[in-house]
């Protein structure tokens, strides 16, 4: 009988994943040091942006100094699903964006941001700041 309703029971169809290829919007950002992430997700919550609902993707602004940096950037990051992409080749330093889709918590875009900021400083750049974009 369990086993029955088990089989029976639907299955949730899968989310389609997240890209960050200009159809999404932003709801969310940060590019000031000392304000809190937590603020962040909490002036989302007060926009009206369902936090809990997600996925959303985090996207990541940082500067390297060249495209070695950015070669080893991309190779430090892309186990973990992050995606690395030059906004402009001909610039220096180049501005990079980092992007991947994940569970958005009050702790994550704080420790994202850290891990993005040390990594920028290991290889001779800086994080400015990130978005959080969603569908519209």
């Amino acid at each position: 009988m369990i086993l029955e309703r088990f089989l029976r029971r639907r299955r949730a169809e899968p989310v389609p994943a997240l890209v960050d290829d200009g159809t999404l919007v932003v709801v969310g950002s940060c590019f000031d040091p000392a304000r809190a992430d937590s603020a962040v997700v909490a002036r989302m919550r007060a926009a009206g942006v369902a936090v809990e609902a997600g996925p959303f993707v985090m996207r990541h602004l940082v500067t390297l100094p060249d495209h070695d940096a950015v070669a080893e950037a991309t190779r430090i990051l892309a186990a973990d699903g992050w995606a690395v992409t030059v906004v402009a080749a001909d610039e220096r330093p180049l501005r990079v964006r980092i992007a991947r889709q994940q569970v958005l918590t009050g702790l994550e875009p704080a420790r994202e941001r850290t891990r993005m900021a040390g990594l920028a400083q290991r290889l001779g750049g800086d994080a400015e700041g990130y978005e959080v974009l969603a569908r519209a």
